[in-house]
């Protein structure tokens, strides 16, 4: 008795399948590989001082190459999921100055974050979608109707990056929306952490001596006295979630015009 081999549709679509689910198994086996090396730990203001020379002389012999450098380390970090995002965009204000440290910034974590929605959305997107039932179909095709507003919403308050890139793929939204909207959410967070990356020069040149004595001191746990959460501050968070509502305000005043139409009309 012989057993029955799939037909050509069975392995066209096995093979399509693999294709799409092949971006996704290479981003994953990154992710693993990443944080199983510690690359995120090196995306820090230390390893900065300890290789300012190097650094400084690299960006002044090649000043191109250096803003492309930190793009693509940027959009790299925001593709790893890695929680270095603030560090990465003081770093740049810090480098580049804030003009160009926040140009960068906003750049690499557009990169990134369009990265990860075009392979979720391959991988999965619509068919997924339709698999959880017309009510999550449903409130997709609202959140479809007003994208734009809701992923920039979303990138201006402090929301992962991650859950924002997933949710667009799976509600398929557009690319050119998806892009635009978070490339405008991420201008105030991006200029505001370069501008303050910007004017740490005396900080860390106060702090370099101490730093260089405790390495050589043979300690462990030397570092830059520098904590993110004194620059994502209650203040800063409360101005950028308030940028985010108002981003919500044409979404809401056309669900209002759309409510007294239907109430109006006789």
């Amino acid at each position: 008795m012989s057993l029955q081999q799939p037909g050509p549709d069975a392995t066209r679509q096995s093979r399509r399948m693999l294709v799409r689910l092949a971006p996704l198994g290479c981003l994953l086996g990154l992710l693993v590989l990443a944080y199983a090396m510690g690359w995120h730990r090196h995306l820090r203001l230390e390893a900065l001082v300890e290789n300012n020379a190097a650094i400084d002389a690299f960006i002044e012999a090649h000043r191109i190459a250096a803003i492309f450098s930190f793009v693509l380390i940027y959009a790299l970090a925001t593709v790893l999921a890695m929680p270095v995002g603030a560090v990465l965009a003081v770093i740049g204000g810090f480098l580049f100055g804030a003009l160009i440290g926040g140009a960068a910034t906003m750049i690499g974590s557009t990169l990134g974050a369009t990265t990860v929605f075009l392979i979720a959305r391959s991988a999965f997107g619509e068919r997924l979608l339709s698999r959880l039932g017309p009510r999550a179909e449903s409130f997709a095709a609202g959140f479809r109707a007003d994208a734009f507003y809701y992923v920039m919403f979303l990138r201006l308050v402090p929301v992962p990056s991650w859950f924002t890139n997933l949710t667009a793929a799976l509600f398929a939204v557009r690319l050119r929306t998806f892009l635009v909207a978070t490339a405008i959410g991420r201008i105030p967070g991006s200029f505001l952490l370069a501008l303050f990356g910007a004017g740490l020069d005396s900080m860390i040149a106060t702090q370099e001596v101490t730093y260089r004595a405790c390495l050589a001191a043979g300690e462990l746990e030397c570092r830059i006295d520098f904590d993110p959460a004194n620059v994502v501050t209650p203040t800063l968070i409360a101005a950028l979630v308030g940028l985010g509502l108002l981003a919500l305000v044409p979404v809401l005043a056309r669900r209002l015009l759309m409510r007294r139409a239907v109430v109006e009309r006789p």
